[in-house]
């Protein structure tokens, strides 16, 4: 049995890897920033830990809850979306949200988190998007949401170099059917988290840093 962690699960794709990592049979750690998120977490059999990757504080104190414990894998699911163009700047609050969920949580969750992982030999991987790859841009919709997932990208990608006994990968769950992606989106989220759950598995250290699609491709530009 596997110790999974998984940071920002109280619903969408967060919730569904627990789900799917549980009926799997794994020991699964899971945090949400609620009460209702923690109820549904412990009602799928997982450790609920609150926890809000926007406050340096309860971040900080992560370490001293996952004492002893060594994670097979960590996934740094929380994340918030901005569809703003670039025909308008964004404010200094929106900027402010949208970093400090995506990219300086993940920051600030890494040192707490990667000793536990690399104490397995485990995996890191942090949930980015296919919109973060400069490479292939066709257009400024949410410009700042794909400005904080490439940032993501690069965050894990320099991290990897401190964690040699451990894998860090950006994933890639595609256009999923949840809150943020809307009912027109293209995956089902049940085959999103399938997807993710299967390319976890086959991560190998040629995958360290690298984006990963949920669909098992790597990527070959940023």
């Amino acid at each position: 049995m596997s110790t999974v962690l998984v940071m920002g699960a109280s619903r969408g794709i967060g919730l569904e890897l627990v789900r799917q990592y549980r009926d799997a049979g794994e020991r699964v750690i899971a945090t949400a920033r609620d009460t209702a998120g923690l109820d549904r977490l412990k009602a799928l059999g997982a450790q609920a830990l609150r926890l809000d990757v926007t406050d340096p504080t309860s971040l900080i104190s992560l370490s001293g809850r996952l004492e002893g414990e060594n994670i097979d894998l960590a996934l740094y699911v929380a994340g918030v979306m901005d569809r703003g163009d670039s025909l308008t700047p964004p404010t200094r609050q929106a900027f402010d949200h949208v970093m400090h969920a995506n990219v300086l949580g993940l920051m600030q969750a890494l040192p707490q988190v990667m000793p536990r992982v690399q104490a397995a030999g485990g995996v890191f991987g942090a949930l980015s998007s296919a919109m973060s790859q400069i490479g292939s841009v066709p257009n400024s919709s949410a410009w700042l949401y794909r400005v904080s997932k490439a940032a993501l990208n690069m965050a894990i990608c320099s991290a990897r170099f401190d964690y040699p006994g451990a894998r860090l990968v950006a994933l890639d769950p595609g256009w999923v059917q949840t809150d943020m992606g809307g009912a027109a989106a293209a995956l089902t989220l049940e085959s999103s988290v399938h997807g993710l759950r299967t390319t976890l598995a086959s991560v190998s250290d040629a995958d360290n840093g690298r984006l990963l699609h949920h669909d098992g491709r790597r990527a070959e530009h940023w």
